[in-house]
């Protein structure tokens, strides 16, 4: 069974950082599509980045230079680092795998201005 368990949310003043982190388990990230999505409330949940098995990545054009993806094989999981945090990234972030197949629960993260 997939499992997906993301963490590091939180609130943060604008201009501030956070890392986000998705904890795998019955799938090996290395080897798996990974991505950070966000849902803001009235909008579409949006991809915010990905990072394939091949090691490409891929970020939403409002996030790049901001944010960056990565994963630690040996802890087999995903982090999304955070910086310039801006109001507009407020959302709840979503950890997926496997293209979208299996999801995580969210964390919430919140920028105060």
């Amino acid at each position: 069974q997939v499992r997906l368990v993301e963490s590091g949310g939180g609130l943060v003043q604008a201009g501030g950082s956070l890392r986000l982190s998705c904890a795998a388990s019955g799938i090996i990230v290395r080897f798996n599509n990974m991505g950070w999505h966000r849902q803001a409330p009235g909008k579409q949940r949006e991809l915010v980045a990905g990072i394939s098995s091949g090691d490409f990545t891929f970020y939403a054009d409002s996030v790049k230079g901001r944010f960056t993806i990565s994963r630690d094989s040996a802890k087999n999981t995903v982090y999304l680092q955070m910086n310039s945090l801006k109001p507009e990234d407020a959302a709840v972030y979503y950890c997926s795998a496997n293209d979208n197949r299996h999801w995580g629960q969210g964390t919430q993260v919140t920028v105060s201005s």
